[in-house]
């Protein structure tokens, strides 16, 4: 983790902006951005579509995304350790990243955005199913597409999310004093004079220090976008226009117990959000065949904190699963 990249190998991802001159990047990073992947848009509903694609397409599909408000390139450095044995796509959900806003928000749309980014990019092949690695309200969205197509995908991978016992979400969001949802879709982005500015208001939810500080930097240069001598966020307001209610996060557990299909947990061992508990409620609500796997010294945000570890565990699952098909 600590073997520091050479600077003329530094990839257009890295951006003397947030990186300098990249000295200070480990190897593992710079290499995994320099392998070979194909960036592009689909147009969804008259709105584009923003992916990465690694691999090749006679491989066995990986579907990734990324949680509330962020991108996918939390998985630009993850993605690549797959791009051997697998076709790797990593998609920005509407209105967050580079994707453009479409329809409602609701957490019905939001599961069809895994089988409308399958369909535009050819992701169905035969009995092949792709296989969903999600994070966070990601992996809620990914529950809710293996619910409403249970045919079409082989299992997901659920990563870090928010599961409490009912009685335990109350207080997390006493202490927070806010609730899923909060936001104003009818407020416009606020602009910053500077990029130093806008970096300064760039903060993990729930907050958290990270392992490694130069992700969350990589993280926040490409949350940002330059508008004329200003800066400010890309997603849209309009990702707050959801109709998602507290219940909904009540009944999580239920939700991924009951989803159909191949299921499996990565969390972090420090998370706040999916702790040991959170692991004895889903056995008590019957997942007791569901892979729960901690990653050391991860707290939610896992591949910001432990990124080569979390790929390890990525592995572990989807090893388990091959072999348990044959």
């Amino acid at each position: 983790m600590n073997e520091m990249a050479p600077v003329e190998t530094l990839p257009s991802d890295i951006d003397p902006l947030w990186a300098g001159d990249g000295k200070h990047l480990p190897e593992w990073f710079v290499s995994a951005l320099n392998v070979p992947r194909e960036e592009g848009f689909v147009d969804i509903d008259g709105a584009k579509t923003h992916y990465f694609r690694w691999g090749q397409p006679d491989k066995p599909t990986l579907l990734m995304t990324h949680g509330f408000l962020a991108h996918a390139r939390c998985f630009a450095f993850v993605a690549p350790f797959f791009a051997d044995d697998y076709d790797v796509v990593a998609f920005d959900l509407a209105g967050m990243g580079d994707s453009e806003m479409r329809g409602a928000a609701d957490p019905s749309a939001r599961g069809q955005e895994f089988t409308q980014i399958g369909d535009a990019l050819g992701l169905f092949k035969g009995n092949e199913k792709p296989t969903i690695i999600a994070h966070s309200f990601g992996s809620s969205a990914a529950l809710t597409a293996v619910t409403q197509s249970p045919d079409r995908f082989a299992g997901v991978i659920v990563c870090d999310l928010m599961i409490m016992r009912p009685e335990y979400m109350a207080k997390y969001w006493d202490a927070r004093r806010s609730s899923p949802g909060s936001g104003n879709p009818d407020k416009p982005n606020r602009l910053y004079s500077s990029y130093e500015e806008a970096r300064a208001r760039y903060v993990l939810s729930p907050p958290q220090p990270v392992e490694e500080p130069f992700l969350q930097d990589y993280m926040a240069y490409h949350s940002l976008t330059q508008v004329d001598d200003q800066w400010s966020w890309k997603f849209s307001p309009e990702v707050f226009r959801r109709s998602n209610k507290p219940k909904e996060w009540l009944e999580m557990g239920e939700h991924l117990v009951n989803a159909p299909g191949r299921k499996a947990i990565v969390h972090g061992s420090e998370s706040q959000l999916f702790t040991d508990d959170s692991a004895k409620y889903i056995r008590e609500l019957g997942g007791t065949d569901i892979p729960i796997i901690g990653v050391p010294k991860a707290r939610h945000h896992l591949m910001l904190d432990q990124p080569l570890a979390f790929v390890t565990a990525l592995r572990s699952v989807l090893s388990l699963w091959e072999t348990t098909s044959k």
